[in-house]
């Protein structure tokens, strides 16, 4: 299989893409995400990571999804307009995919397969879990969805995959 930066996303606009094309081969943090879960609020944490490592080599991607409660039933511009107009989102975010299942993007398929902290690979579990990748695509990382955006582990990780 290609290397995981190489894998084809398209973006919520319609584009055609590449992880690595979307974060100029920097470090990314990969993020299913849902308008309408209780943790929804993490995209306001999202963006604070976003514009506090940007300019050091981090760019977080949104990755919509409905699998989990039919939490992201809108489309492509409602996606777009709820996530700038409420939380000021500024990262990049693919079209909605399927993170699990026999229909589950590329990119999930192989995201899946990292464990996480307790040693648990598989299926995404909710909203909101997230991948940190090296900027050489290795997924250095993985924390659930009740692991805030901004807690010490993530920032911890975040630090040690972006240079000095």
């Amino acid at each position: 299989m290609s290397d995981l930066l190489d894998v084809p996303v398209t973006t919520l606009q319609g584009e055609t893409t590449t992880l690595r094309a979307l974060t100029g081969g920097s470090a990314a943090l990969v993020v299913n995400v849902a308008s309408r879960c209780g943790l929804t609020p993490q995209y306001a944490q999202l963006e604070a990571l976003q514009r506090e490592y940007g300019g050091r080599g981090l760019t977080v991607v949104g990755v919509p999804c409905n699998q989990f409660g039919g939490q992201e039933p809108g489309t492509t511009e409602e996606i777009a307009e709820f996530c700038s107009a409420t939380y000021g989102v500024t990262f990049p975010m693919t079209e909605k995919v399927e993170v699990n299942g026999p229909g589950a993007h590329p990119l999930y398929q192989r995201l899946t397969a990292v464990p996480d902290v307790d040693g648990e690979a598989g299926d995404v579990q909710w909203n909101f879990e997230k991948f940190l990748l090296s900027g050489q695509g290795d997924v250095v990382a993985r924390f659930r969805p009740r692991t805030r955006p901004d807690a010490p582990e993530v920032r911890a990780a975040i630090e040690s995959v972006l240079p000095g």
